[in-house]
């Protein structure tokens, strides 16, 4: 079998409880046969557009030539260095692909100014502009991120004298707006399945072409998939997505929190796709599955709260009889392709049975929209509550606030996590520069005693930012953004990157706190320095 599962106590009882209903109610073949009436009548329009993953190992076997084809070109012309500007489930898949085949690809799913600006200067490893082609993946051809990306690398590229046409690549949807403009600038265009929404679109153009351009084996990808078609297809109790969807969409009361932990596996970065693909596709209607990505020693599955269902993502089928001192935790094993159909069935199956549709966002546009608003009027940046260090801190509720100081603030918010809660945490900084800032994640979780997830902004957005407006209302919010002299002009548009990541960090904020989640955002001064206060007061 190319896919394993194992499950044992408690959770093993929730699977033989619910596996032989989805059995009996042919939910696995009808997936493969594309039946939209699985998720009720008020999904079932939304399902019908959106059941294309089903079929994109066989779809998408005709574009491992083209992309082979047009990575052979470019080498051959001197470009060996691929960055991709995608957000969401654009960037996520082909960033675990091309670190799980060893191969260089630089994501750009940020506005942080620094970080567009160090993609664009690239390094000794991998390659300066002049050796540099631009992948652009936008399903709706309209992302804000991407397109700002876009026009910076073409404006640099003519600085340099070099036509951008020839250096970009476009993945979308047929008939988007980025379609129709790339073509018109003679860009290489890849129209992606219009029928596979971006969460859902690992072995699509979107996770192909990028991966592929920089010298991933796609079609092993591919083969490593198809060899899964047939278990996660059969109505059978031993179908992997079946247990995978019981294990952690079942039982009542149901474990509504869901530990991702690697553990030997080859595999790289698997947990950080699989929380943006369970996230967005179940955070709605109030309820939701919220996915924490751990590692073997985080503090939750020390603290084991009984709401909190743990994954273990582990290397092969010894690791089965090895893990067995995990009572009560899912072990999953198998090849990448593997992973991402069943993973993709088992989220869509998780879906019927929280009775929600898998395949909608509703909430995404909140926070887009609240940024537009916030562009167009330029407010002035409200004063802080008080600055501590050279750390801001302002807060949604001034009873926050109740001994002004930084550790007293955090304090506070972590008393105002429900004993169902958790905490996220919301970074809107240049990771490239703070990437220790991710460790404050350990300490939250540690010092909460409740779940904690950390995201990059404004990355998470597009994934998870669906889960904390539609999903359960016990969610407590700590920003973090900087303050920081590197800007950069978006040619065409009338703001800076600065000016949208910090739009973009605020009104996600403003919806926030509109919809009764406490939010505290912490602004860094001088970043590198201030990490240390952070952590100081986080414990």
């Amino acid at each position: 079998m190319s896919f394993e599962i194992h499950v044992s106590g408690h959770v093993a009882d929730v699977v033989e409880q619910t596996v032989p209903a989805l059995v009996g109610d042919l939910v696995a073949s009808g997936i493969t046969a594309g039946d939209a009436d699985l998720w009720g009548p008020d999904a079932a329009a939304e399902a019908a557009r959106r059941l294309g993953w089903v079929q994109a190992v066989t779809v998408s076997r005709p574009l491992v030539a083209e992309i082979e084809a047009l990575r052979t070109e470019l080498v051959g012309r001197g470009i060996t260095r691929v960055v991709l500007a995608g957000m969401g489930g654009s960037s996520l898949a082909p960033e675990v692909i091309a670190r799980t085949h060893g191969v260089p690809l630089t994501i750009l799913d940020s506005t942080s100014p620094g970080q567009v600006l160090a993609a664009i200067d690239g390094d000794p490893e991998t390659g300066g502009l002049a050796e540099t082609v631009l992948v652009v993946s936008s399903k709706s051809g309209s992302t804000v991120e991407t397109d700002a990306a876009r026009r910076a690398f073409s404006a640099a590229w003519s600085d340099l004298g070099i036509d951008p046409a020839e250096r970009i690549v476009v993945v979308t949807d047929p008939g988007s707006p980025l379609e129709a403009s790339a073509r018109a600038a003679g860009h290489r265009v890849f129209a992606a399945d219009p029928n596979v929404g971006g969460r859902y679109s690992a072995l699509t153009a979107f996770g192909l072409v990028p991966a592929g351009l920089a010298g991933a084996d796609i079609g092993q990808l591919l083969d490593e998939a198809d060899a899964t078609l047939l278990e996660v297809a059969v109505d059978d109790p031993r179908n992997p997505a079946l247990v995978l969807a019981a294990a952690i969409a079942g039982g009542e009361p149901r474990r509504d929190k869901l530990a991702l932990v690697s553990d030997g596996t080859h595999i790289v970065g698997l947990p950080d796709w699989i929380e943006q693909l369970i996230a967005e596709s179940t955070g709605k209607s109030g309820t939701g599955i919220l996915p924490v990505v751990v590692t073997p020693l985080s503090p939750e599955l020390d603290l084991a709260p009984d709401d909190l269902q743990v994954v273990r993502i582990v290397g092969d089928a010894v690791h089965f009889q090895i893990l067995e001192q995990h009572p009560g935790e899912v072990l999953v094993s198998g090849s990448l392709g593997a992973q991402f159909l069943v993973w993709e069935y088992a989220t869509a199956i998780a879906g019927r049975l929280l009775g929600i549709d898998p395949f909608d966002q509703p909430d995404v546009e909140a926070a887009k929209s609240a940024a537009r608003g916030l562009l167009e009027t330029q407010p002035e940046t409200s004063p802080p509550a008080f600055v501590e260090s050279g750390v801001e801190v302002r807060v949604s509720d001034p009873e926050l606030l109740a001994d002004g100081t930084l550790a007293g603030v955090l304090a506070g918010l972590w008393r105002r996590v429900p004993s169902d809660g958790y905490v996220a945490v919301q970074a809107y900084v240049d990771r490239g520069s703070v990437p220790q800032l991710a460790g404050v994640r350990e300490l939250i979780a540690a010092d909460s005693g409740r779940p904690t997830t950390f995201g990059w902004g404004p990355r998470f957005l597009h994934s998870t930012g669906q889960y904390h407006k539609g999903g359960p209302a016990n969610g407590v919010f700590l920003q973090i953004t900087e303050r920081t002299d590197v800007d950069l002009e978006i040619p065409g548009l009338p703001f800076t990157f600065g000016r949208l990541i910090e739009a973009q960090a605020s009104g996600d904020a403003t919806v926030l706190a509109a919809r009764g989640r406490p939010v505290v955002t912490l602004t860094l001064t001088d970043p590198a320095t201030e990490v240390l206060t952070l952590f100081e007061a986080a414990q």
